[in-house]
């Protein structure tokens, strides 16, 4: 790359940054529901290449007996994304559909994890702004959509974090972090 391309480049980027971005971040802080959205995008590559990097062979692999196996805590993150969302957010039922989640491939239960993704994403574009406010009864005392949101997000990220150990524990290096 020659010195002119590269100062243009530079140049680019600084417009970008000075003038773009704060008009971005004010607009994402404004709605909560497009600020969930671009997170919650950025959410489902990491935690799928995660899923993808942990070999088929080792998906029953569990470090101790009373946790989870990698394949459990990927259905798990799973059904709590859908019960969340359809139940607290949606406001309809839940009934999980798996039949026999442990028979599933690794190739299954990556698609279900990604169609799992899809269905939030589709029930909370369907939100409206107004709604975050609602109080809805939930185990642990009333709680508003938007804690439901925040819980849904923190829960997915509680369990990666258990991924990243079980990856390492197999000697698998664990994908580049993917933030905002």
């Amino acid at each position: 790359m020659t010195k002119a391309a590269a100062r243009f480049k530079k140049g680019v980027f600084s417009v970008f940054v000075i003038f773009l971005l704060p008009i971005v971040t004010v607009q994402a802080q404004g709605d909560v529901i497009s600020a969930f959205r671009i997170k919650w995008e950025n959410s489902r590559p990491y935690l799928l290449k995660m899923a993808k990097k942990m070999p088929a062979a080792h998906y029953n692999f569990q470090p101790r007996e009373r946790q989870m196996s990698f394949k459990k805590q990927l259905l798990h993150i799973r059904d709590n994304m859908l019960m969340l969302s359809k139940r607290y957010i949606a406001g309809t039922s839940y009934n999980d559909t798996l039949k026999n989640p442990q028979a599933l491939t690794k190739q299954e239960t990556i698609q279900q994890l990604s169609n799992a993704f899809d269905e939030v994403n589709r029930i909370v574009s369907n939100m409206d702004k107004d709604d975050l406010s609602t109080q809805v009864d939930f185990f642990a005392g009333p709680k508003t959509k938007l804690q439901i949101l925040n819980l849904i997000q923190d829960h997915v990220t509680h369990h990666r974090g258990q991924l990243i150990m079980y990856l390492n524990l197999k000697g698998i290096k664990p994908p580049e972090y993917v933030g905002w």
